[in-house]
């Protein structure tokens, strides 16, 4: 829980220390190219969800809605956690990323009623959605995750095979009684536990 709860600490302090510099250093919607033609710093914010969906949507409801499923996603991003951490290393550095990052934004939509977005990729005049240090955190999060599911595909074809040659000679765990079916279905359940 330690190496969970620091990096979820990691990942709040650098994003909110480095939206508390952009507020400070940066007039709304100012900008200042790092990387001609590709990548600005540009203060903006985002009243909506990823990529400002729901920006334009008025009324409190869309700030209450956006509060309640930010904090549904870090309890389930915590259960998450207590359950596949020990499944593969990716996952017990993946969910406290998520995690970090949703945190990140959480408190910007609590403190602000809007997220500080500032990273401003792009082509010519075609832009990347602004985004900050949490969605990046958020980001790398879901590719590891979807790494480590990966990985574990990989790892349950492996035994998989390993005991189909062993039930093909007779002397595997069909004989016990475990069918192919079965032995997917409990390693399936302990990533899961």
């Amino acid at each position: 829980m330690i190496r969970f709860l620091a990096i979820v600490a990691a990942v709040v302090v650098s994003d909110q220390l480095t939206k508390l510099w952009i507020v400070k250093s940066f007039s709304l919607y100012e900008s200042l190219e790092i990387v001609p033609g590709f990548f600005s710093l540009t203060y903006l914010t985002n009243k909506g969800a990823a990529f400002g969906f729901l920006a334009g949507q008025t009324g409190a409801w869309r700030h209450y809605l956006f509060l309640v499923l930010g904090t549904v996603a870090l309890v389930i991003i915590v259960i998450a956690w207590s359950r596949l951490r020990h499944a593969h290393m990716l996952y017990s550095l993946s969910l406290p990323l998520i995690g970090g990052g949703a945190l990140g934004n959480l408190i910007d939509r609590v403190r602000l009623g809007s997220v500080v977005d500032f990273f401003d990729v792009f082509i010519g005049t075609h832009h990347w959605p602004a985004f900050n240090v949490a969605d990046s955190a958020i980001s790398i999060g879901v590719v590891f995750f979807l790494l480590a599911n990966i990985l574990e595909e990989v790892r349950q074809g492996r035994s998989d095979k390993r005991a189909g040659s062993e039930t093909s000679s007779g002397a595997g765990v069909e004989g016990a009684g475990m069918t192919k079916e079965k032995i997917k279905g409990k390693g399936f359940l302990k990533v899961l536990r």
